[in-house]
C-alpha cells in the first residue's frame, strides 16, 4: 500500500489532447514562480505568457488562472535575412510595487519589461442618444452631460521597457540582480548588464568571441546571479565547466574568479563526451553556498568554496548511455534540460528526464529521492520510484543510492518526444510546477 506522505499532483492546466493534436505553439518554453510564491508565470513557443494566482482553499494551495498576454511576435531580421522566432526563452521576475507586476520576459534577441495591473474600466452611461441618434434636446434643461461611471476591472499587460539590439546571438538566459536595479542576459558568447531603467545601452561583462571564429571551442549555456551578493554572478559553458565572476576584479570579466569542473578521464572519452559534458543550466541556492548544474546525464550540487570536486554528482540518465548513437541522430542528445533546487539551504533538487518522468532528491537523505511521472493521459502522477527499495504501482524497485535500475527500465520504450525539460520550485513551499509539452502540472508535498 503506498503510503498518503510524499509528493502528490493537484492541477493540471492545459488542453488534455494527444500530442499529436497540439500546435507548435502551445509547447511551454519558461516556467517561473515570483518572490513569494503568490504567482506563477508559463512562456509558450507562440510568445504568449500565461499568469496563475494563489487562491487558498480549505483543501490546500490552488492556482487559478490570473491574465494572458502577447509577449512577442515573430520579426524578421532583415540583414542576416533570419526569421526571429517568437518563443518566450526565459521570464524573470521583479519585485512587486503598488500591487502591480512586474516580470522581463525575454525570446532570442529582445528582453522586454512588462507591467501587469488591474485597471477600471469605465463607460458612458448618460449621453443624448435616442435610439442610436442624437436629437437636439427640446430645452437646456434637457440637456445631459456624458457621465462616465466605473464598468468592471480588467487585468492589463503594459509593456514598460523594450531592450533590444545588444545580442548577435541567441538570448540563453535572463537573470535580476539581488539590488534590485541591474540584471544580466546571455547569449552564445556574451553576457551583458543592463540597469532596468535604461533601455539603450548595456555593458559588457563577458565576452568569449575568439578574433577569428575558426578558433572558437565553447559557447555559453547559462548565466545567473547570486541570490545575495550583487558583484557575483556565473556562467557554464558547452565545455562541462561553470565559471564564477566577481564585478569588482574588472570591468571585463575574462578573468574568473573560481572554476568548477569534473575531469574527464581520458580512458572513456568517446565522440559523444563533448556533448554529454556541455551544461545546460546552473542555479544558485537560496541562501547562495551552493550551485546545482545539469549535463546531459548528470546532475550535481557544488559548495561554492570548494571547486575541486563536486558534493555530489547524481547519474539522471545512466540507462542511456547506450542509446546515445540514437539519440544524436534524432536530435534529443541535444535536449536542455533544466535543474532547480528547492529549500532555503538547497536540501533538495529537481530535474526533468523523459516519458515525462521527472526526479525529486533529497541530498541530505537520498533514500527519500523519488520519480514522478506528469501523466495527463490520466490525468494523473504516477509514482514510479518509492523510497526504502519498495516496489511501487509501476513497479520499478529503488536500488540504493544509484537511482532506478537501468536494467528495470525499458529503454526501447522510452517516449523521447515526452520530456520535462522547464520546472519551478515554490520559493517558500515543497510545491512544483512542471512544464509538460503543453501542459503545465502542480505537485505539492
Amino acid at each position: 500500500m503506498e503510503s498518503e506522505r510524499g509528493w502528490k499532483f493537484t492541477q493540471c492546466f492545459g488542453d488534455k489532447a494527444d500530442v499529436e493534436e497540439m500546435t507548435e505553439a502551445d509547447i511551454i518554453s519558461a516556467v517561473e514562480f515570483n518572490q513569494d510564491g503568490r504567482y506563477l508565470a508559463t512562456g509558450d513557443r507562440g510568445g504568449r505568457v500565461v499568469l496563475f494566482e494563489r487562491s487558498d482553499n480549505k483543501g490546500g494551495c490552488e492556482y487559478k488562472f490570473y491574465t494572458e498576454f502577447q509577449s512577442h511576435e515573430p520579426e524578421f531580421d532583415y540583414l542576416k535575412s533570419l526569421e526571429i522566432e517568437e518563443k518566450i526563452n526565459k521570464i524573470k521576475w521583479l519585485p512587486a510595487t503598488n500591487s502591480a507586476l512586474f516580470m522581463l520576459t525575454t525570446n532570442d534577441k529582445t528582453i522586454k519589461l512588462w507591467k501587469v495591473c488591474e485597471k477600471a474600466l469605465k463607460m458612458v452611461t448618460d449621453n443624448n442618444l435616442q435610439d442610436g441618434k442624437l436629437l437636439p434636446p427640446p430645452s437646456l434643461t434637457d440637456l445631459k452631460l456624458p457621465q462616465l461611471t466605473p464598468h468592471e476591472n480588467i487585468i492589463a499587460a503594459i509593456p514598460r521597457r523594450i531592450y533590444a539590439n545588444a545580442h548577435t546571438y541567441h538570448i540563453n538566459s535572463i537573470s535580476v540582480n539581488s539590488d534590485n536595479e541591474t540584471y544580466l542576459s546571455a547569449d552564445d558568447l556574451r553576457i551583458n548588464l543592463w540597469n532596468l531603467g535604461i533601455n539603450n545601452q548595456s555593458f559588457n561583462i563577458v565576452d568569449i568571441k575568439p578574433v577569428n571564429m575558426e578558433d572558437l571551442t565553447e559557447v555559453i549555456t547559462a548565466a545567473e546571479f547570486h541570490p545575495l551578493s550583487c558583484n557575483l554572478f556565473m556562467y557554464s559553458s558547452s565545455k562541462g565547466t561553470i565559471k564564477l565572476c566577481d564585478m569588482r576584479d574588472a570591468a571585463l570579466c575574462d578573468q574568473h574568479s573560481k572554476v568548477f569542473e569534473v575531469e574527464e578521464d581520458p580512458a572513456t572519452k568517446n565522440f559523444f563526451s563533448e556533448i554529454i559534458s556541455s551544461v545546460s543550466d546552473v542555479k544558485f541556492s537560496a541562501d547562495g553556498l551552493k550551485i546545482l548544474s545539469r549535463d546531459y546525464l548528470t546532475l550535481r550540487v557544488w559548495d561554492i568554496r570548494n571547486e575541486r570536486e563536486p558534493l555530489k554528482s547524481i547519474n539522471v540518465h545512466d540507462y542511456l548511455k547506450p542509446k546515445l548513437c540514437d539519440l544524436y541522430e534524432n536530435d534529443n542528445i541535444f535536449d536542455k534540460f533544466e535543474c532547480t533546487f528547492g529549500g532555503r539551504s538547497g536540501t533538495h533538487a529537481m530535474t526533468g528526464s523523459y516519458n515525462n518522468y521527472f526526479n525529486i532528491y533529497d541530498l541530505t537523505n537520498p533514500e527519500n529521492d523519488v520519480m514522478l511521472q506528469a501523466d495527463k493521459n490520466a490525468f494523473k502522477a504516477k509514482r514510479v520510484v518509492g523510497p526504502n527499495g519498495a516496489k511501487n504501482k509501476v513497479g520499478v524497485p529503488r536500488n540504493g543510492r544509484h537511482g532506478v535500475r537501468k536494467e528495470e527500465i525499458n529503454v526501447d520504450a522510452i517516449d523521447y518526444g515526452r520530456k520535462i525539460l522547464h520546472a519551478s520550485w515554490h520559493p517558500r513551499e515543497n510545491t512544483l510546477a512542471v512544464a509538460a509539452t503543453n501542459n503545465l502540472f502542480i505537485f505539492t508535498d
